[in-house]
């Protein structure tokens, strides 16, 4: 039995870190959520298929990872608790993702329709501040270091900030994912983390 009662509240909880939202928009807003579940290795979205909602996890894993031209898979993302989930530019641009998102674990989702979710921030001024907020802080810095991260930093600084960021990550997730969200091979994965294992 899902505790939806408590998701809701950290899901409030998640959007109000970026912006307050009113009583009676987050009314508006409850009114177009809806709990989706997925199995292991279930897809959320595919490739090609034109991504409607955007998630909230309320428990669970996802990653988001595209194929290139030759067969190779690259993990763009991992998501995890509290984490918002979803093909972003499918849905603002209408057109077809080009990663998919797939569940690593048994997982929980909130979903809301991006359009009826627009249609409330064109109502609401805290909803569409929540919006502009969300993106800024997403797409705008927090992404920028990201981006300086891959290019500055080697693969074992990045495994470090990913480590505390999730601390119990190498138990949830395979080491193949990780490598592959690290842009490394998961041998070179498994030298960093016997070299970190011997130096403590």
């Amino acid at each position: 039995m899902i505790d939806q009662e408590k998701y809701i509240i950290a899901l409030r909880k998640k959007l109000e870190s970026y912006s307050p939202i009113s009583q009676e928009s987050w009314m508006l807003l409850e009114s177009i959520l809806r709990f989706q579940t997925l199995e292991r290795n279930e897809f959320l979205v595919r490739n090609g298929d034109y991504s409607k909602s955007l998630h909230f996890v309320c428990e669970g894993a996802l990653r988001a990872y595209f194929t290139d031209s030759t067969g190779n898979v690259y993990t763009k993302n991992l998501f995890l608790e509290n984490d918002l989930a979803g093909s972003v530019v499918s849905s603002i641009l209408e057109r077809p993702s080009e990663f998919t998102l797939e569940a690593l674990e048994y997982t929980v989702l909130i979903s809301f329709n991006y359009k009826k979710f627009r249609q409330l921030a064109n109502q609401c001024m805290d909803i569409k501040d929540f919006y502009i907020a969300y993106l800024e802080k997403n797409w705008v810095i927090e992404k920028e270091p990201i981006e300086v991260s891959l290019v500055i930093e080697n693969a074992t600084e990045r495994y470090l900030k990913l480590r505390l960021a999730h601390p119990n990550i190498d138990k949830r997730i395979s080491q193949q994912h990780i490598a592959s969200h690290l842009g490394i091979t998961p041998t070179q994965l498994s030298r960093i983390r016997k070299s970190l294992k011997d130096n403590t």
